[in-house]
């Protein structure tokens, strides 16, 4: 893949072996997002478990307290009334039949899908396609429940689903690199607090590997294990 001057002048200045503390990881950041647009920062979790094994597969939600700077567009699958309370809490869409097969024809306009347990045998049936999008309901995750007022208001308020994938990575946004420092910082936080209460009791060794933040357009920026230890104590 090519890259432009901008990119490959970024990462000139980017050492790939040099682990910087949080508040300064998160500066750096913030000073390579010189694109056109506003850049969304993310970070990347290496965790020390195996997905092979389901003990160790993590997955679960976590509300950052800033959001992450954008309108998550939310598809609620449900029928007659869930439907309609699903639109007056300000899901984008809301239905059933009609959105399966929108689905199934490749129409993907979500951010996130919520579901009521009543429709999953419908909606398991687009699994295969929902699943590699990390778009399937679970109620896991919260996503699949008669709540969805309360789930749409809380999605829209900055809840994010999240998942190991088989390498053991974990990719979730952190907001939008015009959000000051000590939001990035919190939401962050919140994040890496989750991910730590989450740790399974069968994982062995070090637990957080590997931490990058990037911003869309930018190299990304090693943020040292010690410094995330410490922020985790405070």
């Amino acid at each position: 893949m090519r890259h432009g001057k901008r990119i490959i002048g970024l990462r000139t200045q980017v050492n790939r072996t040099q682990e910087l503390a949080i508040d300064d990881a998160i500066g750096k950041v913030k000073t390579f997002a010189t694109a056109k647009f506003d850049e969304t920062v993310e970070v990347y979790c290496n965790l020390g478990v195996d997905p092979r094994h389901a003990d160790q597969m993590i997955r679960s939600t976590v509300s950052l307290p800033h959001g992450i700077g954008k309108v998550v567009r939310v598809l609620v699958l449900a029928k007659d009334e869930k439907a309609r309370e699903a639109l007056a809490a300000g899901a984008e869409f809301a239905g059933l039949d009609e959105y399966i097969e929108k689905i199934q024809g490749g129409w993907f306009d979500v951010d996130a899908i919520v579901a009521t347990p009543d429709v999953m045998p419908q909606v398991g049936k687009i699994g295969k396609i929902l699943g590699p999008r990390g778009l399937m309901p679970n109620p896991k995750t919260g996503t699949v429940t008669m709540n969805v007022a309360e789930t749409v208001n809380e999605i829209k308020a900055g809840r994010l689903s999240f998942r190991t994938d088989k390498y053991g990575i974990i990719a979730m946004p952190v907001g939008k690199a015009s959000f000051e420092p000590v939001k990035l910082r919190e939401n962050l936080m919140t994040i890496l607090h989750t991910l730590n209460r989450l740790k399974p009791s069968t994982a062995k060794g070090i637990y957080f590997k590997k931490i990058t933040l990037s911003s869309t357009m930018g190299p990304g920026v090693r943020i040292a294990r010690s410094s995330v230890l410490e922020a985790l104590k405070a």
